[in-house]
């Protein structure tokens, strides 16, 4: 990274950041300045809070370390092949599109807009929109649509939307998600959940328990209809899917030995906590830090296959159940 220069955001229509520090933020002063754009060529670091009509990022190293609000547009160029993080939170009355091909933007809280549009992404908080699109991202969340979900290889806490779209091999968090809508999938599409996997025991490079292990979810066996009642008497019906009531595994498997929870915690927090932490091992040996630089890496390896995670049985016997809640 080149030598940082400090400047200071003038009152220009527009703002061409490249290889500085701006200490103070770029946050209007006088009503003229709602109108400014700020284009950013790369190797720049943003200490304080962002606005802007509309941002545009042509490459990293780009770090904003405060929230961002753009009023039109957030674009990062698809040919960006250097990270860039925001480590708060990101809002857009318009369109936020980071559709990378190469690079990785991290977001390391919420990101809302009207359109999201991320490929190659990691965010830590959840998702709102209008219409959301993914790409081979992470979204430690939920990803939460208005109108329309479309995911292909994504990593997902849970989704709520009318309309969801999947296609590749897609992952669940957490052990239910919605749609108003049947979900559309593509041929070959498959997706998983990822609530009783042994995350943590990857994280650290230790053993997985024996008992842990990705749940493949039937998109017609696990779907239910369900009648929601809102408190003026009017009704919505969604399709809720689930592995909870055919698992029943949460209890059958201790999730606290699983170390998810704290892990998951750690990516979605950032900034937030006072200190970096690390998971032990039972032989001492600890993990990377749980940054989201390092579990975005770990996660991102899971999607793309390079960490392996066991499949498990979906099935669980009577004589299982009558032993653990006889």
């Amino acid at each position: 990274m080149a030598k940082l220069k400090e400047v200071r955001v003038g009152s220009e229509n527009q703002v061409g950041l490249s290889d500085c520090v701006v200490r103070g933020g770029i946050l209007p002063e006088r009503a003229s300045e709602l109108n400014r754009s700020v284009h950013i060529r790369g190797n720049v670091v943003v200490e304080g809070g962002a606005y802007a009509w509309a941002l545009e990022i042509d490459d990293g190293p780009v770090e904003f370390a405060n929230a961002v609000y753009t009023s039109n547009e957030l674009h990062v160029k698809n040919t960006a092949s250097k990270q860039i993080v925001f480590r708060k939170a990101v809002a857009c009355s318009g369109t936020v599109s980071a559709f990378v091909m190469d690079g990785r933007v991290l977001f390391g809280a919420d990101v809302n807009a009207t359109t999201i549009r991320l490929k190659n992404c990691f965010v830590g908080g959840s998702l709102y929109g209008s219409e959301i699109e993914l790409e081979n991202c992470v979204v430690l969340g939920g990803a939460f649509a208005s109108k329309s979900l479309s995911a292909a290889n994504a990593m997902i806490g849970t989704f709520h939307a009318p309309q969801v779209d999947l296609a590749g091999i897609n992952y669940l968090l957490y052990p239910t998600a919605f749609s108003v809508e049947p979900i559309m999938v593509m041929p070959n599409t498959e997706l998983y959940c990822l609530a009783l996997a042994d995350l943590g025991a990857l994280f650290k490079r230790s053993e997985q328990s024996s008992e842990s292990g990705k749940v493949r979810m039937d998109l017609d066996a696990d779907a239910q209809r369900t009648v929601l009642v809102e408190d003026d008497g009017s009704r919505i019906l969604v399709n809720s899917y689930s592995v909870a009531t055919r698992v029943l595994a949460s209890d059958l498997v201790n999730p606290e030995r699983l170390e998810n929870h704290f892990l998951l915690s750690a990516g979605a927090l950032g900034t937030q906590l006072q200190k970096t932490y690390v998971l032990s091992g039972s032989g001492g040996q600890k993990s990377n830090e749980l940054t989201i630089e390092n579990i975005s890496t770990f996660l991102f390896d899971v999607i793309d296959g390079k960490v392996e995670i066991p499949d498990l049985d979906s099935h669980v016997s009577f004589e299982e159940l009558k032993e653990k809640f006889g």
